[in-house]
Parts: C-alpha cells; structure tokens; sequence
C-alpha cells in the first residue's frame, strides 16, 4: 500500500473486547492488499488463466482475481461475462441459498453483486431487487440488466412501502444491510472519514426498522439472512438479539457452508485476518410461525397484455433476429416477458420488470438491448459491416451477446442504448 491506513482510536477501542488475543493478527491485515473476487456467468472463464489465482469455493464459477487484472475495464465485463466482487462479500447470498422455484427479495440490493448472485444459484420463480436511493437503484438496474437476469424486478422503494404491499409474498429474503462500512476500510479506506463513534448506533436503529419490514414479507418457514460489512457488535450481534426479542417466532440456524467457517449459532463473522476477504457478518434466520396481526399473503399480479398490434410486431421483429422469447405482459409503452409471480405494484417505482423487450413508436418496433461490449458499440457509434447484411443481426463478443444492430448499405446502425454509452 502507498502509504499506512490510520484507523480512528474509538474505533480501535471498540474492537478491542472482541479480539481479545488477536488484535496484533488484525491490525496487521490492514498493511496486506485487499483481495478482489470475480463470478463468471456460467462456466465459462473467458480470461486468462494467470488472472485467476484460485477457487472461490462457496459460490458458483467464483475466482480470486488478481491485483492487477483490468477485467473491469474489458468489453466483456459490458456483455456481462461476469460481475467483480469482493471475496466476502459472496458469503451472504451463498448462506441464504435459494431453491429452484423460490420468490426471493434482496431489499437492500445495490449496486448487485448479492441479486446477481442469487439469481445465478437456482431457477428462481422470481428475483425481487430493490434499492430506496434512486441514483444506487438505476445502478442496481444495470447490473441486472448487464448480468441478463430474466425474471427480476427491480423496484425503488423504502422497505416499509413494499411491507405494506407484499406481505409474506417471498420465501427467502438478503437483507444486506446499511452499516458503518468498517469492514472496508482496508479496501476503501476513504469511508473512515465519514465514520464517527456515533455511526454503529445510528445504523442500529434504521437495521431493526429494515428487520421489522422484511420480517412481514417473509412466508411462514422461509429464511432471511442479515449481513453487514461491519465488525461492531452493535450493528451485528445487538441488532439481530433486539430483532429475535421483539419477534420470537424467528429463530437462527447454523450456518454450515463448503469453504466458509461453521457458526453453530446462527451468527458467522468473517476476519480478514482469518479469512481471505474483508470483514462481514452473516446471520441466518427462519419464520417458524406467524405474528398474531399479520395481514394475509399478497396475490401475485398480472401486468396488462399486449394488444394485437403491439404482438403483431413483436412477433415479426423476434422472427427477423431468432428470438424465442415472447411478450406476455407491458409496463406504459414497453413490451416485457415477466415472470408470473410479480407481487403487486400498485404505487411502487418499477425500474425493470423480467426482460425489457422494446417499445413501440408509431408503427416500428423498436428493440431495447442489454447493456454490452466493445469499446465503439459501447459509444454508440455505427459500425462497419459487410454490404450482404439486411435487417437486425445480433452482435457478439466471443460468444457473448452484445446487443442488436440495423445493417443497410455497409453500415450497422447501433441500437445500443442511449443512456447506457459510455
């Protein structure tokens, strides 16, 4: 590191109990790099090997990638060929582990990297993501669109206004929580000047609030997993005591995962000097009943349908370029394919919801892509292509989807979108 990370004296003193004997261990992690952390979309690992510095064991098709790597800045990062992200942080998604069929809500989901994830572990019915914070939840909006999930939605709502719409809708629930950050000072050491001895208090109170709202989302005998990247007990230990306290139908459960440190009661903390990765807390938690006044479950809903012009051009257009995916539902202009287990979303900010799949205007249709690759697609520029080519073509980066083009007379015309380019 350039220069050493200075750590504010309340915030030594507060960790000091709970290291007991290993606190030299600890600090001394604060003079090693930062580990960085890669998830490929599927099996394929389109980087080269001397990048990958070994198996991320508890999540899938996941690396240590090196310090140096530019993967982030490569086209294929844009296409969507993985998502970067550090170690521990994969530790969450990979304790609550969803089944193939479950209705899962990440409540605290920007900027993805947990959504993405879970939606990469099972066949969901459905990936609820939402983000309160407008600007956090477009970024959480991209990477879901980037990462190709199909049946997420995406929402942008505090948790208290989707309690109120979706009661005991999921079957698990990721509530990451916002904290006070400690356990990236290492990797951001920038956050320690927004830090006070005030700050593990202040974000106790709002995890509980968050607690109670995804506690009345969740279906009697789901599990919810709270995380934090944070060492004080206050955010962690102390909040998740207060939260059992005032709901004792809840209860936690070991967490038992390859490549993670067991926790026979339900609480996993993650040292970076015992651990590689930054610092993280995990608990997980079931419903193993209900509370005497909540409401009954919420109705999946059902989106409008496309009228007979809007399918009538969709139809046409799929056929043109290949695609075997149909339009069953629109949100205003746009024509989507959704999952069909959407909560209700009456009054709630939708973002995205399954696969944007165009719009009409006028009498054209218009194809709306996913976000992708190289450097000129990426500007929006128009690209060369051979005379012989008429219509839409798909356009790919080794064997991943970039997005969609209009040959004419030489030229691709670049659908790639406009708020997307970079």
């Amino acid at each position: 590191m350039s220069e050493p990370i200075r750590l504010p004296d309340a915030f030594i003193q507060q960790l000091l109990p709970l290291l007991q004997g290993e606190a030299d261990a600890f600090f001394a992690s604060y003079d090693q790099e930062p580990l960085r952390g890669i998830r490929f979309r599927d099996a394929r690992c389109p980087l080269p090997a001397e990048e990958l510095k070994g198996r991320i064991p508890y999540a899938s098709n996941a690396y240590y990638l090196a310090a140096d790597s530019n993967a982030g800045a490569l086209p294929l990062h844009e296409a969507g060929a993985y998502y970067i992200q550090e170690p521990s942080a994969m530790a969450a998604a990979a304790v609550l582990n969803p089944a193939d069929g479950d209705r899962v809500l990440d409540l605290c989901a920007a900027p993805g990297g947990k959504s993405t994830q879970l939606a990469a572990q099972a066949h969901l019915a459905l990936l609820a993501a939402n983000e309160p914070i407008p600007s956090r939840a477009q970024i959480l909006s991209r990477n879901i669109e980037r990462m190709g999930i199909p049946n997420a939605l995406v929402t942008c709502a505090y948790p208290d206004q989707l309690a109120e719409k979706w009661p005991r809708f999921f079957d698990k629930i990721l509530v990451d929580a916002p904290c006070s950050g400690e356990g990236m000072f290492r990797r951001h050491p920038e956050t320690i000047a927004e830090w006070d001895a005030e700050s593990p208090r202040r974000c106790h109170q709002r995890q509980l609030e968050i607690l109670r709202a995804a506690a009345g989302m969740l279906r009697e005998g789901g599990q919810m997993v709270f995380s934090t990247c944070t060492f004080n007990a206050v955010e962690n230990e102390v909040t998740i005591r207060a939260f059992l306290q005032e709901h004792p139908h809840f209860s936690l459960l070991p967490i038992q995962i390859d490549g993670l440190p067991e926790a026979p009661d339900g609480m996993l903390r993650l040292w970076p000097h015992r651990f590689p990765g930054e610092g993280h807390f995990v608990a997980l938690l079931q419903k193993n009943g209900l509370a005497p006044d909540e409401p009954e479950e919420a109705v999946s809903c059902l989106l409008p349908a496309p009228d007979r012009a809007e399918r009538a051009a969709y139809d046409a257009f799929s056929k043109e370029v290949g695609s075997d995916v149909h339009a069953n539902a629109k949100l205003g202009g746009t024509l989507l394919n959704v999952p069909e287990d959407l909560p209700p979303l009456d009054g709630i900010r939708v973002l995205r919801a399954g696969l944007h799949l165009g719009e009409m205007r006028g009498k054209l249709f218009f194809f709306a892509v996913d976000a992708s690759g190289a450097a000129a697609y990426l500007h929006g520029e128009t690209i060369p292509c051979p005379e012989a080519c008429r219509g839409y073509h798909a356009i790919t980066y080794q064997g991943f989807s970039l997005g969609f083009g209009k040959a004419s007379g030489g030229q691709m015309k670049n659908h790639y979108p406009k708020g997307l380019r970079k």
